[in-house]
């Protein structure tokens, strides 16, 4: 992509990285239809004799559905929700169905997750949100981005993957009924195969050369009472492979004539290579050369070590003496990116995101309750280390890697290597935990880069874990101001708040796609502008904050922490209402029924906390879907335990409840290791932690009981994969202070004396 000019601020203009990207709003583009989500752009060749009905299914000779899948499976099931789909609308058994790799295709392009990012409260309308949403829903298939990210892939594929399995399942229909000369609406479709009342029967394997050319005018999507396969729960279709051992990740990819790189990166953030004596290691065991991959990506400065093996790579990039140039940030420290928030929290009003209502009378404010909250840098610390194989050989690049971004990637690399993006292959391995940080590309740029200097070998990249924890793209550091009066009767009649943090998507719309980051950005008041809540008054602003350190997309985004600021903010009140907090939240859920039914839910199922112990509640929505968390908390040696968590969500149809559950009690363990004990520091401009020995992540047996209760409808599907997440740190906060009477403002969740304590 162009990078484009400068572009005035306006706040009550949107940009989602400049409105018209790369020129796309252009006079007459606007009034032309959609792009289409079924047909190719440029087919692909089938083999074997299979037979492709559309650009998502091809059918082989024995009957076995071959999908096309644009998704990543990461751990989140998406691998066994979305054939799902597709099984149901065909009538044909899940098991045989085979998951492919979708090429590089505008089809696939994630639209769900573009235009989930718009910055517009959810009850609003009007026509500057309609026409937004049609024009970014627009503009996404024209970019055709392959994203998995923004707990988006179910609801953006539940369109057109069930339309394609509906088109195929039409087109064998009319194929069938043309070979018995009988009316299409005679048949009938069941287990892979066609049936007629007369008994004839054709299974799809011998009907599918026969349908390509059929063009069925009767394509119907079936109605959830119709469904017999989506909303049970079907064991994952890669678990076997993950016991077993067969499954490939990243690092277990061995291609021919493969070598290892390891990586020595610059210490402090936007310091550079200054200086290297490469020849100390060249004698080394193993070692091949030493490259420096500098510039590579927005940022990047270091060099590698190519070696025969990764050991001696690593063992060689560490005895590697490397004088570094600490650049502009040499002095930056976290203390100071927390002052300088607050500073700007003193002085700014910030972008209003939310505005509605008139504060009350002076005379019905019978009490004030202010707060102040704040939560720190957080790395992703997914268990596989950032890792790329990349070959660059005869004008063509090829990857391995595990990436939400296939298409972002295939860009990438073929910058990098300056080649055309049609000269890139790209094979998407499965992803040991990606949590957001993997929709970045820096991996991809750095791999390829160091793969240039190789002689045309194929070079598998892998970051030890200081280099991932120390150089990674951040959850923002963000503080959260809040101050609501009551009235008499403990009424809430004044609610406000104003943020501060740096910009995610800012930051990636420069760092990934070369374009001014502009505009309000959703992420930093998410959670908070467009709560659930029914308050007369609301205003809620955010103030952007620039920083220095790299910011990228964290499990859940703005939400893991503005619901923490929001749900303990709405405890306190309750507090100070002397309401119960439970009963506090349900009066303010008068016309929000699928809000109540979530929170009920959860407090029905969590009954009474043992002895000793304590309840802590937070009802949150993110990603459409609603969570309602019940956390039941102890003080044990003046560390707080979480024993039980139960989660009740509401996200719509559930398509696979056994991978919902799955997906709580992975958001709840994720979370509450934020919660209890993530947090990145920075002093003279260096990531402090280093390992899990000084960034830790929940253990087994510090793990809690999860029960997840799903509210069943038929509502369209909604995320999964983050939901789960932004309530739980809010749960344990209001459970230690049902507990001791002490709250806690700041995470992580720390009971000393001190900051953490409030």
């Amino acid at each position: 992509m162009q990078s484009t000019g400068p572009r005035k601020k306006s706040r009550r203009r949107f940009l989602l990285g400049g409105v018209g990207i790369a020129g796309a709003l252009i006079v007459g583009w606007g009034v032309q239809p959609a792009r289409q989500r079924l047909t190719l752009s440029n087919p692909v060749p089938v083999k074997n004799g299979e037979v492709m009905l559309n650009g998502w299914i091809r059918i082989a000779r024995d009957g076995t559905v071959l999908l096309a899948m644009p998704q990543s499976e990461m751990g989140q099931g998406v691998y066994t929700a979305l054939p799902m789909l597709v099984a149901e609308e065909m009538d044909v058994p899940l098991a045989r169905i085979q998951i492919e790799q979708a090429p590089i295709d505008k089809i696939f392009g994630n639209i769900a997750m573009l235009r989930d990012g718009l910055p517009f409260h959810p009850d609003g309308a009007g026509t500057l949100k309609k026409a937004s949403e049609w024009f970014t829903g627009k503009m996404a298939r024209e970019l055709g981005l392959m994203v998995t990210g923004g707990s988006s892939s179910v609801k953006d594929t539940w369109g057109p993957m069930r339309e394609a399995g509906a088109a195929a399942r039409a087109m064998l229909v009319a194929a069938a009924a043309r070979e018995w000369n009988v009316p299409a609406s005679e048949c009938r479709t069941e287990d892979g195969a066609v049936l007629h009342g007369s008994g004839k029967r054709m299974a799809y394997g011998d009907l599918a050369s026969k349908a390509v050319d059929t063009r069925p005018s009767d394509i119907r999507l079936k109605k959830p009472e119709e469904f017999k396969l989506i909303g049970t729960s079907q064991p994952r279709r890669d678990s076997a492979a993950k016991v077993n051992g067969s499954a490939v990740f990243g690092l277990d990819v061995r291609p021919a004539g493969l070598v290892f790189a390891a990586v020595k990166m610059a210490p402090t953030i936007g310091g550079s290579v200054q200086r290297a004596d490469r020849d100390a290691v060249h004698g080394m065991p193993g070692v091949l050369r030493v490259v420096d991959f500098s510039g590579a990506a927005a940022g990047m400065s270091g060099l590698a070590v190519i070696a025969k093996t990764y050991w001696q790579a690593r063992q060689a990039v560490a005895a590697l003496p490397v004088d570094w140039n600490p650049g502009p940030n040499q002095k930056l420290a976290s203390s100071a990116v927390f002052s300088e928030l607050a500073a700007k929290l003193d002085t700014e009003s910030g972008f209003v995101y939310h505005s509605a209502g008139k504060p009350a009378p002076a005379e019905r404010r019978t009490k004030t309750i202010t707060a102040e909250y704040s939560a720190p840098f957080l790395a992703h610390a997914a268990m596989e280390p950032i890792n790329c194989t990349a070959q660059v050989k005869d004008g063509k690049v090829t990857i391995w890697a595990p990436t939400q971004v296939p298409s972002i990637a295939v860009d990438a690399a073929a910058g990098v290597a300056e080649v055309s993006p049609q000269d890139v292959t790209l094979h998407v391995t499965y992803i040991g935990g990606g949590f957001g940080r993997r929709l970045e590309i820096d991996m991809v740029a750095q791999a390829v880069a160091i793969a240039l200097q190789a002689d045309g070998a194929p070079v598998q990249v892998i970051w030890s874990r200081e280099e991932d924890t120390r150089h990674d793209m951040y959850r923002p550091a963000a503080i959260g101001r809040f101050s609501a009066a009551l009235d008499k009767d403990g009424e809430v009649v004044l609610f406000e708040s104003k943020l501060a943090s740096g910009s995610i998507t800012h930051q990636v719309m420069e760092r990934t796609f070369g374009l001014p980051g502009a505009g309000p950005d959703k992420t930093t008041a998410e959670g908070v502008f467009d709560m659930q809540y029914e308050f007369p008054h609301q205003h809620i602003a955010h103030v952007t904050v620039p920083t220095p350190v790299p910011l990228g997309y964290w499990r859940s985004v703005g939400h893991s922490h503005n619901a923490f600021f929001k749900e303990c903010f709405i405890d306190e009140l309750a507090h100070a209402a002397g309401k119960d907090p439970v009963a506090f939240r349900r009066a303010m859920l008068k016309n929000r029924p699928r809000h109540r039914a979530v929170l009920d839910a959860a407090v029905a199922k969590a009954g009474k906390p043992s002895a000793g112990r304590a309840h802590g509640v937070a009802l949150h929505q993110s990603f459409g879907s609603i969570v309602a968390e019940v956390a039941e908390v102890s003080i044990e040696n003046n560390e707080i335990r979480v024993h039980k968590v139960v989660c009740a969500i509401d996200c719509g149809i559930a398509v696979n409840p056994n991978i919902i559950a799955q997906q709580m009690e992975s958001s709840v363990v994720f979370g509450l290791s934020a919660a209890l004990a993530g947090e990145v520091t920075i002093k003279d401009g260096k990531v402090e932690q280093s390992n899990f020995h000084d960034y830790p992540v929940l253990r087994l047996n510090q793990a809690p009981h999860v029960e997840t209760v799903i509210i069943r409808n038929a509502e369209p599907p909604e995320g999964v994969g983050e939901p789960g997440t932004p309530p739980i740190a809010p749960a344990v906060a209001n459970a230690v202070f049902a507990l001791t009477g002490t709250r806690l403002r700041r995470l992580p969740l720390r009971l000393v004396a001190g900051p953490a304590a409030a």
